[in-house]
This record gives structure tokens, sequence and C-alpha cells, in this order.
């Protein structure tokens, strides 16, 4: 099962006024793991980027102006999350402004939609949470979910939170780090494949000493007292 935990930033609210992608981040899960082939990426949506949003994100103009542009890594994007699940807070938002991009990008290219399953963590809160604020941050509070860094919006920052938020949520945090960053020709951060098994550092393994074995079976002794001769432990000592 792969499935993608996405997030973007904007030059402001809405698509229909022109307002443009500055900002992807994705972080890929395989069977609820994290395997850091993440995909990042800035872009130049030419044109200027609201007051307001600035203050959300902090991207500015200055610090996009040589950034590519959506058209520069739509095809990239696409291979990427082709055929997934993707994993986003609030979906008709970002997968509105990606749809946008995608018509301005080529005429009859196939919506997220078409690309993708897609789920809603915010509906999925929602449904958990009823009459309850279920932003980000709230989330964060609710489950735990350290979220220190995020003293603005980012979204490869912010996918990397609602991954960990997803994962609780859903069933319990079931990660694993399998690799490290790399950086693409086009700027993309993306990640490769972890070390082999072979690779690793073997396992550190504490065996009990012989104060220790002796408290455990003076426990199950205890236990088995008090159970009337019934402590699993003592009649499998398999368990």
């Amino acid at each position: 099962m792969r499935q993608i935990v996405l997030d973007t930033e904007t030059t402001g609210l809405d698509p229909a006024a022109g307002h443009r992608i500055i900002e992807i981040g994705c972080v890929e899960l395989l069977d609820r793991r994290l395997t850091r082939n993440n995909f990042h990426q800035y872009l130049q949506p030419d044109r200027e980027i609201d007051p307001g949003a600035v203050q959300v994100h902090g991207i500015t103009n200055e610090f996009l102006r040589d950034k590519p542009r959506f058209a520069d890594i739509a095809a990239d994007f696409i291979d990427y999350i082709r055929g997934a699940e993707l994993i986003i807070h609030n979906v008709p938002f970002d997968v509105g402004f990606l749809n946008h991009e995608l018509s301005l990008w080529q005429e009859g290219t196939p919506f997220i939609d078409s690309l993708c399953r897609i789920t809603d963590t915010l509906a999925l809160a929602r449904s958990l949470h009823p009459g309850q604020r279920n932003s980000l941050d709230a989330l964060c509070r609710r489950y735990e979910v350290d979220n220190s860094r995020r003293d603005r919006h980012g979204a490869l920052l912010d996918a990397e939170i609602l991954a960990d938020l997803y994962l609780t949520m859903s069933g319990g945090q079931v990660s694993l780090s399998l690799g490290v960053r790399s950086a693409s020709k086009t700027g993309a951060v993306r990640t490769g494949p972890g070390q082999p098994a072979t690779q690793r550092p073997s396992l550190v393994v504490v065996r009990a000493n012989t104060e220790e074995l002796a408290a455990h079976q003076a426990r199950l002794a205890a236990i088995d007292e008090a159970s009337n001769g019934n402590c699993l432990w003592i009649k499998d000592p398999s368990l």
C-alpha cells in the first residue's frame, strides 16, 4: 500500500483569482512506514504573493525568483504520485490548486482525482472529534504529536507532521525511517532507499542477570499463588 502525504503553500487563497502554488511537499508511506522517498519543491509563480500569505508561510517573491516553474517539474510530480493514495488535510484547497496548475500546464492533463485515491484527514478528524477544533496544530495537541518546529507553515514540514497524525489517528504510529536525503537536478528533494539490512548495526540484546531472573521467578510464584495455580507463564514457559 503506497500512500503520499501531501501539502502545498500558495500565493493566496483562490486559484480562480489567479493564485498559484509556490511549494509542494510530499512524504511517502509504504505499508504505513515512512520511506524518506520524499518530494519537495519550491516554485516560481510568476505573480506577487499576497502579504497575508507571506505572514503565514514566510516565503517571499525574492526567494522564489530563481526557482523552477510548475511546468518544469509537473511530469516528475505526476510520476511520483500516480497510483498512490493521497493523504491531505483539507482536500478541496490543495486539490483545487493542483488541478488548476495541471490545467495551466497542458490541456487535457488528467486531474489529481483521476490519478490517485484521496483521503481527507480534516474530514476524518471531524468524524472522530465533532464540534472540536481540527486544525493541524489542534490535532497535534490532542494526539501529542511534536510540532515545535512549526513556527510558520511549510509544505514539507506540514506533510511530515500530518504523516505522524494520520498514522496515529488511523490506528497507531507505525513508521520506520529507511533512507537519507539527496537533491535532484531540478532542485526537488528526493531520497533513495536506505541501507540493506546486512549493512545495518546488529541489535543490542540485554539479557537478565541472576538477581533479575530470581526476582522474575519470585513474581511468577506470587502470581501463581494468587491465581490458584493458573499462572500461564509457569504452565507454558514458552509464552
